[in-house]
């Protein structure tokens, strides 16, 4: 069924009441697992997303932490109910085998891996539910339970989505750009996932699978890093609520 963007044509308004430049509404925790060394809970919209860390460890024998810096894994698991498919994803899916490495290949250049040699960190990503912008979603619940784990990183990775108001064919190069897209606008309209490092303009990740006029593609990126500041922003107040809780706890 085709995306119906007629209330976005009269009202300026997307079908879930977002204006272009809005996020959808974004709840993050941290520390939900004693057991780990790190862990958190994250909502971006509908989409639901755990992440533990463990490590960084004695690297496995055979495998990762061999050389003078910690070798990061991710490893990701999409529950079977998470989408409307219901389809249940394996080890060997090709999607998510993209995921796990972008995701690595992310935090092994942003984490300071020089002062672990020899060592592994794990990322564990659960998905337990799918509406859009999954990637952004595990990257930005993955820097929050690096950081409770207490790993050292440069700065917060943020990331967020970006599209256009029509898909490639329409070849309308008036399309308005949109910010953080749900499941229903991934289908039909074309999309980037960017992710800064901190707060400023430096990208660390872009990951682009749908055809777009290169005139668009601009406007699109503009939109997505100025989401990962908004983004920032709340992820940052995350963590200082829970540091304010942690020292407020240690006083009484």
């Amino acid at each position: 069924m085709p995306l119906d963007t007629s209330t976005y044509t009269l009202a300026l308004l997307r079908l879930d009441g977002r204006r272009w430049n809005e996020l959808r509404r974004m709840h993050a925790q941290i520390s939900i697992q004693a057991a780990a060394d790190g862990s958190s809970y994250l909502e971006m919209g509908n989409t639901k997303v755990i992440c533990t860390v463990a490590g960084p460890s004695e690297g496995r024998r055979g495998g990762g932490g061999g050389d003078d810096n910690a070798t990061v894994q991710v490893e990701i698991g999409i529950a079977g109910f998470s989408g409307v498919d219901r389809k249940k994803r394996g080890r060997g899916d090709k999607r998510t085998s993209e995921m796990q490495m972008t995701i690595a290949n992310a935090f092994s250049n942003t984490l300071f891996t020089n002062l672990y040699p020899h060592s592994t960190i794990l990322i564990t990503l659960h998905v337990l539910s799918q509406d859009g912008s999954l990637l952004s979603a595990c990257l930005n619940a993955a820097t929050l339970a690096l950081i409770d784990a207490g790993i050292p990183m440069s700065d917060y990775v943020v990331a967020c989505t970006s599209g256009s108001t029509s898909s490639y064919s329409s070849n309308n190069e008036a399309a308005d750009p949109l910010l953080d897209l749900n499941g229903t606008e991934e289908q039909e309209l074309p999309f980037l996932t960017v992710g800064t490092l901190g707060a400023g303009d430096k990208v660390s990740v872009l990951v682009m699978e749908s055809r777009v006029q290169a005139s668009r593609l601009e406007g699109m990126l503009a939109v997505g890093v100025d989401g990962c500041k908004q983004v920032r922003e709340i992820l940052d107040q995350v963590m200082r609520t829970h540091g304010k809780r942690i020292l407020e706890s240690v006083v009484e």
